[in-house]
């Protein structure tokens, strides 16, 4: 029996269409990549975000290694799909002739027919049995390009984020216009939900969006578009002409197929469009809800002793119930999207049978004609609708395009913000600090300090004083290179011979070892010297929980965190040490331990203090006060 290609001669022309079509799809992703990077909103956010990844000398190749490999494997479910749609063309035919054979009674003819069935059996068996290959190892080499461009990516953004004091700093910039649509704000909220949630969508749905997930031959936009041309020629050889309205068209069938799924997907396009701002306002809401449930969390002491659980409570349920309206606007658009894209793909099955139909019932064609047209119509079919059907989730693999490239722009927008200018001081003397016309201002303009110069040197203890929103915190936050709104020259020792601490000490996640020896790396300290200053402070009962990982944050109370603060100072060294309301927590006992600690053992260190308490004056040499309105008096204590 004849079979519909010369299966002999298969592998020499499957490995002929490999090659070819694996460098022309190479060259066009590498075209069309650029020009999207070039022209396209989200491209352009997309290469601003990830392009390093294809770029780094120390990624690169290992990145287009696996394109390449993902390119290859992608086209090769594709040409697979396209021999299991002539192998059923034989398989029908086969079948259609054994019964045929069997009515007329000729047993030479049915044998022949047995035989080519049997045939196709074991030719499935082994294009099934390389399908199966070939996916599992499309699974193994995606996974690898997800995980290293998520990994890459991951680093990048907090890199970049983590850089300059960014962090911080972009809490000024407010929000973005994201480069894209004007309704979408991206904003800096929930920096967390970008760098975890938002970089996996990316770093995911890039490799599916691209080359298919699950093995699929059609849903990906490169095995979409082979598909397309591979299944057109296909359904070009089985088309026969069809009379519409009096006329004539040669081809029919994939004409057909053409116009059904270009007006399906505009219809589809204009259906889902809204599904992009109300994913990226659903990722949103969902953030803001779950860092209030964080916030109580961490805040539950306080919760409780205000018994603030009825407010709490409300605030949550106001929040949940924006998550609620916008979910419903989400089915809503949903319900008409799906019920469309069903509508149409329920529509598709029966196409090909309908049109084929009548020439099957005249003999122009076999029942092995009739299933491949089947087959491609419907690989045809599902190949162009890959675009639209792929819409919801290339709404929320936009969303989170914007919402990273909008952290990414506030990240850059708060380096150029206004910082305090610096300057090291000379090697002849090296523990002194130098402050000249420095001015500090709300964001609103109202004046906190204005014009403060002054000059400490090795030795010298200045405390900072004034009524409560005089700007002494704001003051050391200017200092630090964190508040905007400064002006003048701070001249200091570099790196880390400065040293600010805040009010509530920063308790990293970790053993106590890493909590104590912070910023330094935990391997940086020995053992036998986290343990000594642990007992100069006050705190030998710890000495023997180095080890011990806790939230240590609520282990430990505000008292003993000031304490682990001080116990950072006398393992760092400085030569300048500010600090603000650092003894606010322990009684005026301690304050004087710690205060004379600190001077016995940093002789020369320069101590600026921020403090309300009187009793701190004592352990200081020079008295700022911030007056109001700008003003501001220094004078010698004692």
């Amino acid at each position: 029996m004849e079979t519909s290609i010369d299966w002999g001669d298969e592998i020499w022309a499957s490995s002929i269409w490999m090659a070819w079509v694996s460098a022309v799809s190479l060259v066009g992703v590498l075209v069309i990549g650029f020009l999207l990077a070039r022209f396209t909103a989200w491209g352009q956010q997309f290469w601003r975000l990830g392009g390093g990844f294809f770029t780094d000398k120390r990624t690169r190749v290992l990145a287009w290694g696996l394109i390449v490999a993902l390119l290859v494997l992608a086209l090769l479910g594709v040409r697979l799909t396209v021999l299991l749609s002539y192998w059923s063309n034989d398989l029908y035919t086969s079948l259609q002739n054994g019964a045929e054979a069997l009515a007329k009674g000729d047993r030479a003819a049915r044998d022949i027919a047995e035989t080519a069935f049997w045939r196709a059996i074991w030719l499935f068996i082994l294009l099934a049995g390389l399908h199966v290959v070939r996916t599992l190892i499309e699974i193994y080499v995606g996974s690898a390009f997800e995980i290293k461009f998520r990994t890459w990516m991951t680093e990048h953004v907090t890199t970049d984020w983590l850089g300059d004091r960014a962090f911080y700093r972009n809490r000024f910039v407010g929000q973005t216009d994201s480069k894209g649509d004007p309704q979408l704000q991206a904003g800096v909220d929930n920096p967390d939900q970008r760098v975890q949630e938002d970089i996996e969508t990316v770093a995911t749905q890039t490799r599916q969006l691209v080359f298919s997930s699950n093995g699929s031959s059609t849903n990906g936009v490169i095995p979409a578009i082979v598909t397309v041309v591979s299944f057109t020629k296909i359904l070009w050889d089985l088309s026969g002409p069809m009379t519409l309205f009096g006329t004539d068209i040669p081809r029919a069938m994939v004409f057909l197929v053409m116009a059904f799924v270009l007006i399906a997907t505009v219809v589809a396009f204009w259906i889902g469009r809204p599904l992009i701002y109300l994913t990226f306002l659903q990722e949103r809401l969902a953030a803001n809800f779950r860092y209030a449930l964080i916030r109580i969390r961490d805040g539950a002491e306080n919760i409780a002793f205000y018994r603030g659980e009825g407010v709490e409570r409300s605030g949550l349920m106001f929040r949940f119930t924006a998550i609620v309206g916008n979910f419903w606007q989400i089915v809503y658009r949903t319900l008409k999207f799906t019920s469309w894209n069903f509508s149409i793909t329920q529509a598709s099955v029966i196409v090909p049978y309908v049109v084929q139909a009548p020439r099957f019932f005249a003999g122009s064609i076999k029942l092995g004609d009739v299933s491949q047209t089947s087959s491609a119509f419907g690989n045809l079919h599902d190949s162009l609708s890959f675009f639209r059907d792929s819409y919801p989730t290339f709404t929320g693999y936009r969303a989170s395009l914007i919402r990273l490239d909008g952290l990414e722009d506030a990240n850059v927008r708060s380096r150029s913000l206004t910082e305090i200018r610096t300057g090291d001081t000379p090697a002849v003397a090296p523990n002194t600090v130098t402050l000249d016309g420095v001015s500090i201002s709300t964001p609103d303009g109202g004046r906190l300090v204005d014009d403060l110069s002054l000059g400490l040197r090795g030795g010298d203890a200045l405390v900072i004083k004034g009524r409560s929103g005089a700007g002494k915190t704001t003051l050391l936050r200017g200092l630090a290179g964190m508040w905007p709104y400064v002006d003048g020259e701070f001249v200091r020792p570099s790196g880390t011979d400065t040293l600010f601490l805040s009010q509530v000490p920063y308790i990293p996640l970790g053993d106590l070892r890493t909590v104590v020896a912070y910023p330094a790396r935990p391997d940086a300290v020995s053992d036998d010297e986290l343990k000594a200053v642990l007992q100069r402070v006050l705190l030998g009962h710890l000495t023997e929980r180095l080890d011990e990982e806790e939230d240590w944050a609520k282990v430990l109370s505000p008292g003993e965190q000031q304490r682990v603060a001080f116990a950072r100072v006398l393992l760092t060294r400085p030569r300048v040490v500010f600090m603000d309301e650092a003894t606010s927590a322990v009684d005026e006992g301690l304050e004087y331990t710690l205060y004379s600690l600190l001077r016995t053992e940093l002789p020369d260190t320069v101590v600026v203090s921020v403090s309300h308490r009187s009793t701190t004056d004592q352990h200081h040499t020079k008295l700022l006060q911030l007056v109001g309105g700008g003003e501001w008096t220094l004078t010698d204590i004692g």
